[in-house]
């Protein structure tokens, strides 16, 4: 794309960065224990019906509704705790005493609640009648065998792993974590706890972008610091092609200035440029393209651009990589703006914002005042980004808006 053409709409530039996903990454077999983070990659069956036989879902007697009238003494024939089941059954004018999560002993229908019972020599006494199959789970209230119940492209969170272990696995067949080299680039650069020049900054892109790698699901790979010499950087990208990286994230050098190499520098390595200018603020300077297998995104320098376009293509490519069938869904909700905004130009606008409730109810997202790319500190205190389209006339305060949360 030449610096003459028209600039890249967003929606256009993901579905192109989403292009490097046709296919997600091969599966593999993990422990249940491990699977949080990851991604399905196929149905998950349950293994086993649950509950598997009728349980009793509160302490009490286990007895049959039609015995179990209000002031009825009933013989109390054994006892049933959770992981042990009543070797017999309860006939007329009998109970057994049962607690939460035993199996219901064959002959009764109906959990006498200890609440609403009186026990003494061997009798329970019924002070509140129960209701036929009150107060019993029925086998498979949760889920039966053979059922498909968590669907590939799922990501596991810690409710569904728990159901996933609970249906009986004690591995799963998700999609393998994505590897990311992360390379910040430019002379400028130093370490946290590095001594630093008067001329020179902390890199701190680096940690923002391993996070969205992890909270992603990905593996982050730290590829340090690389110069502004083509030497630098064509060492960086070996080291991303050994280290084995399906995306390559390089932090800095995106644009066309005297210093900026990293696109010359990825072209002498043979990749194949998709696009490298988005109509978008922060981060109009955007390389997308492949190198062999290895996807590469060439985010602007500046930090606030850098999470920005990080927030906005690289967690959906690793998203599609993984197999998530909604990786491509617009991330945005709807809110009102809490103060007035200019019309936009013809980029679209990503504006820092913090989120407050009006008296209704409703998401109000105030834009701050300064919206310059290189102020991180506005950033780590937004709640969101306030989206602008390309041309959006100007607008006030209860105006409907988009936004998209950090």
């Amino acid at each position: 794309m030449a610096a003459s053409e028209p600039l890249l709409s967003v929606d256009e530039a993901l579905a192109r960065v989403l292009s490097a996903a046709r296919e997600p990454l091969p599966a593999e077999d993990v422990s249940v224990a491990d699977a949080h983070e990851r991604t399905l990659a196929e149905p998950l069956r349950a293994l086993r019906t649950q509950p598997p036989f009728p349980a009793s879902a509160m302490d009490g007697y286990a007895v049959r509704a039609t015995d179990a009238q209000a002031g009825a003494s009933l013989a109390v024939i054994g006892e049933a705790p959770a992981g042990r089941a009543f070797p017999g059954s309860v006939g007329p004018a009998q109970a057994v005493r049962i607690f939460t999560g035993a199996p219901v002993p064959e002959g009764a229908d109906a959990i006498l609640i200890q609440e609403n019972a009186t026990a003494a020599d061997g009798l329970v006494t019924v002070n509140v009648a129960p209701q036929p199959g009150q107060f019993v789970r029925p086998a498979g209230l949760d889920f039966r065998e053979g059922e498909a119940i968590l669907p590939a492209g799922l990501r596991l969170a810690p409710r569904t792993v728990a159901l996933a272990a609970a249906m009986g696995h004690a591995r799963v067949r998700v999609r393998r974590a994505p590897r990311v080299g992360i390379l910040a680039t430019g002379d400028e650069l130093v370490r946290p706890g590095e001594e630093a020049r008067p001329d020179q900054i902390v890199a701190s892109n680096t940690y923002a972008l391993a996070g969205l790698v992890r909270r992603a699901g990905g593996i982050p790979l730290d590829l340090g610091i690389a110069g502004d010499t083509f030497a630098a950087l064509e060492a960086a990208i070996t080291r991303a092609v050994e280290a084995g990286a399906d995306v390559l994230v390089t932090l800095g050098g995106a644009s066309v200035g005297d210093h900026d190499l990293v696109q010359s520098a990825l072209a002498r390595r043979g990749m194949e440029l998709g696009f490298w200018r988005i109509a978008m603020r922060p981060g109009k300077p955007l390389i997308f393209g492949r190198l062999e297998s290895m996807a590469i995104l060439g985010l602007p320098g500046n930090p606030v651009s850098s999470i920005v376009c990080g927030r906005l293509f690289l967690l959906p490519l690793l998203r599609a990589l993984q197999g998530d069938p909604h990786a491509a869904e617009d991330p945005s909700e709807p809110a009102v703006l809490g103060a007035e905004l200019r019309a936009n130009d013809s980029r679209q606008d990503y504006l820092r914002a913090r989120l407050e409730r009006d008296a209704e109810g409703a998401l109000r997202a105030v834009a701050f005042g300064r919206q310059d790319s290189s102020m991180l500190r506005l950033l780590a205190e937004a709640d969101c980004l306030i989206v602008r389209p390309p041309h959006a006339p100007a607008a006030r305060a209860g105006d409907p808006c988009r936004i998209v949360r950090l």
